[in-house]
């Protein structure tokens, strides 16, 4: 058990908004089972139930703080100078990319001329590289707040039989990350018209088989999972229209979520209109793939008319605004998708289109080109950190998640407001997260219950090996693609 004793600031993200101060918040297990004042007391007096109604006892009249005595397996953290949020959710994301961050062939591309790039270095994926660039994601998420993260993986070079997915999940799963695995795929490659070089292509028959087995083996439909699975055709123009149709179809049998990136460039339109006649939402709602068990990456260019039917349909959006930036590929319309009921969440995207997985930068960078774009009032910061936190639990499904609630999973993120970086701030704890601070590493952070991140430092890996780890791989990966890498001394 722990309790978080006196939190400083308590941003519940409940259904009320509801911002609390001088409250404890009591963890046990993988849930939050009780929220009040002087919970301390009430331990050490017996006078608290536990989740499952249990009374969680202590020394009769003693608090569990100072010389006083509670039970021996809870741990008391203070946190009177501390925001507590609910753990952030990361929609969208290419762990993979890790390894390819600011390559320099790739600094100034848009999208299409960006992926023909970096494919070549793709093409050199393997079962470590995997391993290193999950491993390097996870912590970076881990650090910055994020404690459920979505990941595309899409690219399977010819030759590689390792179970790449698999590596993905056990990486995952020593990072201490609750985790949505998506089975990406590639099935139209440059012969046949699409983007992709041919050698990190499928057949549409690998693709279903191999779905199906992970599904299988790895989705975990219990309430408060670590590990779910979706499945995640590339892009329109990767894929062919019998795949995304079989795709969908499969998840539907199976019960799993799907997932694709959609109208993220101008670019993408014009190509869905040649190809299908059609503008890109109305070619995938042709394919069954609108509803509540879809999500798209990034929806930059819908119109007004298809923000409505999105809305009508539940499909959901994540929102890359770094990403989007970063490639000169637009601003997605968010206050209007919030304004007409569209679910969005919030997500990274990939490292080699945003070039970290900073979950609190992007918090800062969604309200900055927002407000850039839309006007002073276009949104709030408040709003951001829903997005971030019950929207992407929504579009995932995880009604146990997202909100700090009596029964809800223990998924939290503690800040210490009282730093340099937010002196000044206070006077809203929670905006001040998004407006201010020079160092997103958060102070602590709590995954299924448990502390993977204490005072600003990884629990579960060790930061300096995974980073001297990505770098070696990374190097080996873009010598035999032909780019000279440097090394550290």
């Amino acid at each position: 058990m722990i309790l978080f004793r006196n939190v400083f600031h308590l941003a519940t993200m409940n259904d009320a908004g509801d911002r609390l101060s001088g409250v404890d918040v009591l963890v046990e297990g993988s849930k939050i089972a009780r929220i009040g004042r002087d919970l301390g007391d009430a331990i050490a007096a017996g006078r608290v139930s536990s989740g499952d109604g249990a009374t969680v006892s202590g020394a009769a009249g003693r608090a569990p703080s100072g010389d006083a005595e509670g039970p021996p397996d809870l741990r008391t953290i203070d946190c009177s100078s501390m925001l507590m949020v609910p753990g952030f959710v990361n929609l969208h994301h290419h762990f993979y990319q890790t390894l390819q961050r600011n390559v320099p062939p790739a600094q100034n591309k848009k999208l299409f001329d960006w992926l023909a790039t970096l494919y070549e270095i793709w093409a050199k994926l393997d079962a470590e590289a995997i391993r290193a660039s999950t491993r390097l994601a996870c912590a970076e998420l881990l650090l910055t707040g994020c404690t459920m993260a979505s990941d595309q993986m899409y690219v399977f070079p010819d030759g590689v039989r390792e179970d790449l997915i698999g590596i993905e999940v056990e990486a995952a799963r020593e990072l201490g990350i609750r985790f949505h695995p998506t089975r990406g795929s590639m099935s139209r490659g440059t012969k046949d018209g699409g983007l992709p070089p041919d050698s990190v292509v499928q057949t549409e028959g690998e693709i279903l088989a191999d779905s199906a087995r992970l599904i299988d083996a790895y989705h975990d439909r219990e309430p408060f999972a670590m590990t779910r699975l979706a499945l995640a055709p590339c892009s329109p123009f990767s894929v062919t229209d019998r795949l995304m149709r079989e795709t969908a179809a499969l998840a539907r049998e199976k019960g799993v979520l799907l997932h694709t990136h959609l109208a993220e460039t101008a670019d993408e339109t014009e190509y869905c209109l040649a190809t299908y006649g059609k503008r890109p939402l109305a070619a995938m709602e042709d394919l069954g793939w609108v509803g509540e068990d879809v999500w798209f990456a990034h929806g930059v260019h819908f119109d007004s008319d298809e923000l409505d039917r999105l809305a009508e349909t539940g499909t959901g959006i994540a929102h890359c605004p770094t990403s989007n930036m970063r490639l000169s590929s637009g601003v997605a319309r968010v206050p209007e998708m919030l304004e007409r009921g569209v679910r969005v969440g919030l997500a990274v995207d990939g490292s080699a289109s945003n070039d970290t997985s900073d979950m609190l930068g992007e918090l800062r960078n969604c309200l900055l080109v927002q407000l850039l774009t839309y006007g002073p009032e276009a949104i709030s910061a408040e709003s951001i950190g829903r997005l971030a936190t019950r929207g992407g639990a929504d579009v995932l499904g995880r009604a146990e998640c997202g909100s700090i609630e009596e029964g809800k999973a223990a998924d939290l993120v503690l800040i210490d407001v009282g730093r340099l970086g937010h002196a000044g701030a206070l006077s809203d704890p929670l905006a001040a997260i998004v407006y201010t601070g020079f160092d997103h590493r958060v102070d602590h952070t709590v995954v299924n219950g448990e502390i993977v991140v204490e005072n600003g430092r990884l629990v579960t890996a060790d930061e300096d090996e995974i980073a001297r780890t990505a770098n070696d791989v990374s190097a080996r990966m873009l010598e035999a693609a032909g780019v000279r890498p440097r090394r550290p001394l």
